[in-house]
């Protein structure tokens, strides 16, 4: 893999064209931009915009038709499913709207669940779950499982998930969307923390309101990037 870009992420003229039946479908047609570490970066556009397709591909879950996408300097573009499945365990922290706990898990198991698909020694894996629910305000609900938390407890478990791996940057993906407003800022306030501590994040989201606690926004329309708000 070539090694260039030292932001950590790097995209430059991606392109994805999907066929459909005889036609040509341009989800992507040349989006380039660069979120340095320790970046808070919303995206946001209407429907069909491309943001699903740019968070596929910024997950590693796809590759793109053309263009190059550098993630921590490595150029992933076109890497195979088992390469890109590894930079994903490596590489990312995802957050869900939907949470993605597996219910028959207590808190401590799930935070700690990339950890035994990286190898790690579970008292280790343990311990380091122990550490991050103590981040997240949960170090008192280690034995509880989802169905015993709140919507918000759910998503900061997801958020103490994210970290194990000490990811690159966290994809955070409509973080607030199944949340009530009170709880939504709740958790926002706790992304701001840890942004704040240094993490890069990368938010999807079509609120303004939890756009505006990043602090640099991307809106995207017929898959291009119509414009750029905040800082450089």
């Amino acid at each position: 893999m070539a090694t260039v870009s030292q932001s950590a992420v790097d995209v430059r003229d991606l392109r994805r064209v999907y066929r459909m039946g005889s036609e040509d479908v341009h989800a992507l047609a040349g989006v380039s931009f660069a979120v340095p570490r320790g970046g808070f970066w919303a995206i946001m556009g209407p429907s069909g915009s491309g943001k699903s397709t740019l968070l596929n591909l910024l997950g590693c879950l796809d590759r793109p038709s053309s263009g190059a996408y550098f993630l921590d300097g490595q150029d992933v573009s076109q890497l195979d499913d088992t390469r890109l499945s590894d930079m994903r365990l490596k590489y990312l922290g995802f957050i869900f709207q939907s949470f993605n706990l597996l219910p028959q898990l207590t808190v401590e198991e799930n935070i700690a669940l990339p950890l035994y698909y990286l190898g790690w020694d579970p008292h280790e894996s343990a311990r380091r779950a122990r550490e991050l629910a103590g981040l997240v305000g949960l170090q008192s609900r280690l034995r509880h499982r989802p169905r015993e938390l709140s919507g918000g407890q759910q998503q900061r478990v997801a958020i103490a998930r994210s970290l194990a791996n000490d990811p690159v940057f966290l994809l955070a993906d409509e973080p607030t969307g199944n949340l009530d407003s009170h709880t939504g800022e709740e958790i926002m306030r706790l992304l701001t923390e840890l942004n704040e501590q240094g993490k890069t994040i990368i938010m999807v989201t079509h609120e303004p309101d939890i756009a505006a606690h990043a602090t640099h926004r991307l809106f995207m329309r017929d898959g291009l990037v119509e414009r750029t708000e905040g800082g450089q």
